[in-house]
């Protein structure tokens, strides 16, 4: 069975009780801690910033990615980097030099990620592709959670991989939105290494359902 890695998405998490959650995550083998960083402006919606991950990074060693939704990633990688992120993700729709996004996390010692949203092709990947550690493909449009997966993203991820594995390039595949127990399944057959879950993790018991994800119960 191929191996599922699991990043449970904090924006469903007990925000009065993070540390707790994240125990629990790291208690069900998570691989990677999602968190969604939202500014108000590249989507309509405010999360948190380094301040909130400093402040948890204490409460476990599991890798953090911060999944910047932001318009100036370019302002803010060494805050997030120096706050305790292990990967940076940046949107390939950012109007800002990305390949120096790219290289500035880098060179702070971070892992990289490119985000494409629902409606942004593959092919708008490519030339960023001997670039990145991840490539995450949204199944929903960024900005809230709860929304349901888009089907029409497996094409994509099929694609992603194709490419990943014709090139023999070393980029992991995660899909962030929407992403349940009922659908995992076809995701993962699709292509993608990594499964971003918010809502299908931390609603119920977490370390059965991360367990339950990486053990292909899906």
């Amino acid at each position: 069975m191929k191996k599922i890695e699991v990043s449970p998405s904090i924006l469903s998490a007990d925000f009065s009780a993070l540390c707790k959650e994240l125990r629990l995550c790291e208690l069900g083998g998570a691989d990677y801690i999602h968190l969604d960083v939202m500014d108000g402006h590249f989507v309509p919606n405010i999360t948190f910033g380094p301040v909130v991950i400093k402040s948890i990074r204490k409460c476990t060693k599991t890798p953090f990615d911060a999944h910047l939704m932001i318009e100036r990633p370019d302002k803010y990688v060494k805050d997030f980097i120096s706050a305790g992120a292990d990967i940076i993700t940046v949107h390939r729709e950012i109007k800002v030099d990305i390949k120096s996004v790219l290289r500035k996390a880098k060179n702070y010692g971070a892992e990289v990620g490119l985000a494409l949203n629902p409606d942004t092709p593959f092919e708008k990947a490519k030339e960023h592709m001997d670039s990145l550690d991840y490539l995450l493909i949204m199944s929903v449009y960024p900005g809230f959670a709860g929304q349901s997966f888009i089907p029409d993203v497996l094409k994509k991820i099929r694609e992603a991989r194709e490419y990943i594995d014709k090139e023999a390039l070393s980029v992991k595949i995660a899909v962030d939105g929407g992403v349940k127990h009922n659908n995992a399944k076809d995701i993962v057959d699709a292509g993608a290494d990594i499964l971003v879950a918010a809502s299908a993790i931390f609603s119920g018991d977490v370390v059965k359902n991360i367990k339950d994800f990486k053990n292909g119960k899906i």
